[in-house]
């Protein structure tokens, strides 16, 4: 009676391995963002919508659309009269996005888009100084989504007051 038992659980342990055979053939995702993504915990950066207004601390980023692309305006604001701000033009390609700050000739860099976060490079065109005031810079600036808003976005404004990212145009 022994031996019938032993062999019942040694068959029955036998039957699952075809499911645990099946799970396997299962391609396992490439990473853990790349799982994160399949789970729907973050946002897939290939397919969200840059439009927004970023911020951390006191670095703020704002990205809307215009009738043939995206504008982008920064300010960084490090206190005691230093600070950088500007205005430019951004293009796509996936994950990249291409920043142009036409009044400061030279100056365009690619920024990594996250889906909720743009992380922008350490090193930037020494012509992006022309942006900053003293020792300010804009290298190595990373920011979060605060809000996906055109209104909230195009309502940011540099240390004189200035429209980053005014909407319409």
């Amino acid at each position: 009676m022994r031996h019938a038992a032993a062999l019942a659980l040694f068959l029955a342990g036998c039957s699952q391995a075809p499911q645990e055979a099946a799970k396997a053939d299962k391609p396992a995702p490439t990473g853990l963002e790349a799982a994160a993504i399949e789970a729907g915990v973050i946002p897939d950066p290939k397919s969200s919508d840059i439009t927004g207004l970023y911020t951390r601390e006191t670095d703020r980023v704002c990205v809307v659309p215009t009738a043939s692309a995206y504008k982008v305006g920064v300010f960084v604001d490090y206190g005691d009269q230093q600070s950088c701000g500007g205005s430019g033009t951004v293009t796509r390609t996936g994950e990249t996005l291409r920043l142009d700050f036409p009044d400061a000739a030279g100056c365009g860099f690619d920024v990594r888009f996250e889906g909720d976060r743009l992380v922008f490079p350490g090193r930037v065109p020494e012509a992006c100084a022309k942006l900053c005031s003293q020792r300010a810079s804009i290298a190595g600036l990373t920011v979060d989504r605060l809000s996906d808003s055109v209104s909230e976005a195009s309502t940011l404004r540099d240390g004189r007051g200035r429209l980053l990212c005014p909407s319409g145009e």
